[in-house]
């Protein structure tokens, strides 16, 4: 992959804590993901490096178990992928549904493919 890192703006996002044996995330962290991220219907920026992912605020580290996506009957791509930020855990789902989705899909794809060679979706 020429570049190393893809950028773009995702319509959806939604972060979770997974999984449920990690610790408790606590109400500032969880109300700051709601505004910035969860529950904020404008555009997030994504920032997808190496080994880490940026959305808006918060970095996303140790990515695991990553999925992605076109469904069928839908004009979109979706990534979902485990993580680590700071010391707390979570689990991310990604929607773009812009015109480039198809574009940020094999991007993406190709990313995956060069730096999470071995990544299972088990």
């Amino acid at each position: 992959m020429p570049n190393s890192e893809i950028s773009f703006l995702a319509e959806k996002v939604f972060v979770h804590r997974w999984p449920h044996d990690t610790p408790l995330w606590d109400d500032d962290t969880k109300k700051k993901l709601d505004n910035t991220i969860s529950k904020n219907p404008e555009p997030k920026k994504i920032i997808v490096s190496e080994k880490h992912i940026q959305i808006q605020d918060f970095q996303f580290s140790n990515l695991k178990k990553i999925g992605i996506s076109v469904p069928f009957f839908k004009d979109e791509c979706r990534m979902i992928f485990e993580s680590q930020f700071g010391k707390l855990y979570a689990h991310i789902h990604i929607t773009v549904k812009s015109s480039e989705y198809m574009e940020i899909f094999a991007k993406l794809k190709s990313w995956k493919s060069e730096f999470f060679p071995n990544d299972s979706n088990k």
